[in-house]
């Protein structure tokens, strides 16, 4: 895999672009062709946070994840993680659509560890009960969860609230 990689505030020293690489190098069993394939990195510092952002795009779909640390090597290993994750979850809807296809890059021959084939592996039954939004909000801190199901007495109808990776809120309401 070509890797090119560049920093946003930060000087990428040898140091952090060959752990870059050794983990990236990582990859290269779920590609074909690896040399064939680009991957752009980019490093960003804000505030006291280390964020990676590794893209690879490759002709059919592009893959991408995001990291964030106070230790850059702790977000590089996170999103190599994060890819490796991806590309194993996704291998089976991955090799069912593009079998066919001679252009296709991915190796999908590799062997997995672990095989779990059930999509949904956790069912809930959730009593919904009627609030307004800021009591809503209150007990999904109250939680600690990303998202919150209530019966939204303002809206008449059941809405999803949900924390934004910025820090702020979304609601899905459903009519």
């Amino acid at each position: 895999m070509k890797i090119q990689i560049r920093g946003d505030k930060i000087k990428v020293t040898k140091a952090i672009k060959d752990y870059i690489e050794e983990k990236l190098t990582k990859l290269d069993k779920y590609f074909k062709n690896s040399d064939d394939i680009k991957c752009s990195v980019l490093i960003r510092v804000k505030n006291n946070l280390e964020t990676i952002e590794v893209s690879i795009p490759t002709s059919k779909f592009y893959i991408r994840a995001e990291e964030s640390n106070e230790d850059l090597y702790a977000s590089i290993d996170l999103v190599v993680d994060k890819l490796e994750r991806m590309i194993r979850k996704n291998k089976t809807r991955l090799n069912n659509h593009y079998k066919n296809v001679q252009s296709f890059e991915m190796n999908l021959d590799y062997e997995d560890e672990i095989i779990n084939d059930e999509k949904i592996v956790k069912r809930k039954n959730l009593d919904i009960k009627p609030m307004d939004e800021d009591e809503a909000i209150m007990q999904m801190e109250l939680l600690n969860h990303d998202f919150f199901a209530f019966k939204n007495i303002n809206e008449e109808c059941v809405s999803v609230l949900y924390k934004r990776k910025d820090g702020s809120y979304g609601i899905l309401n459903v009519k």
